[in-house]
């Protein structure tokens, strides 16, 4: 993963501009709305974003140079399908509970997103209807976790559980956003 597009470098950088969220809200917030059926090409996420983690200000450019760089990195990963989808998350060495409530910042994200692009669950398939009733579980965990393997495997677990029904989310909701690219008439 690009060094310049890692959690602690949002983070750090959502930080230094006084962004009350972490790079797992943020990504998670974008994800949702992608996967909740906002289009690749919409560029309002980024008021949607400032609306959501600070105040409404809009961001300092630093934020904004960031954020642009980690949402052209999300659709790329969202495209890409299958096990591309890189979420922001503190890396393997972080104590398990700092990765445990990014997870659960990310997931708080997705469905703030999510719902603000998909109001209508009626449309969505049981698959998805589950998995955010799981997602909404998973967002109010407040059990501080051990540091043993046992541990690491549920967390591990957990996140790719979150990855692969954010995929799901994304081909079921949001891939009909592609079709905005695919309709535009071609030029001969």
């Amino acid at each position: 993963m690009d060094k310049q597009i890692d959690y602690d470098s949002i983070t750090n950088v959502l930080f230094q501009h006084s962004v009350n969220s972490d790079a797992a809200e943020v990504h998670g917030i974008m994800c949702g709305m992608l996967c909740g059926g906002m289009s690749l090409t919409d560029q309002k996420w980024q008021s949607v974003m400032a609306d959501t983690t600070n105040q409404g200000e809009p961001f300092p450019q630093p934020v904004t140079f960031k954020l642009e760089m980690l949402y052209t990195q999300t659709c790329e990963q969202l495209l890409e399908g299958e096990f591309s989808l890189q979420m922001m998350l503190p890396d393997e060495q972080a104590p398990i509970n700092d990765r445990g409530l990014a997870l659960r910042n990310w997931v708080q994200g997705f469905m703030l997103g999510f719902g603000l692009h998909q109001q209508d669950l009626m449309q969505c398939s049981a698959e998805i209807k589950e998995a955010l009733q799981d997602f909404s579980d998973i967002s109010r965990m407040e059990e501080p976790m051990e540091e043993d393997d046992e541990s690491e495997r549920a967390l591990h677990e957990v996140m790719e559980y979150v990855k692969i029904s954010a995929l799901l989310c994304f081909s079921e909701m949001g891939r009909s956003l592609l079709d905005d690219q695919q309709d535009k008439p071609s030029v001969h």
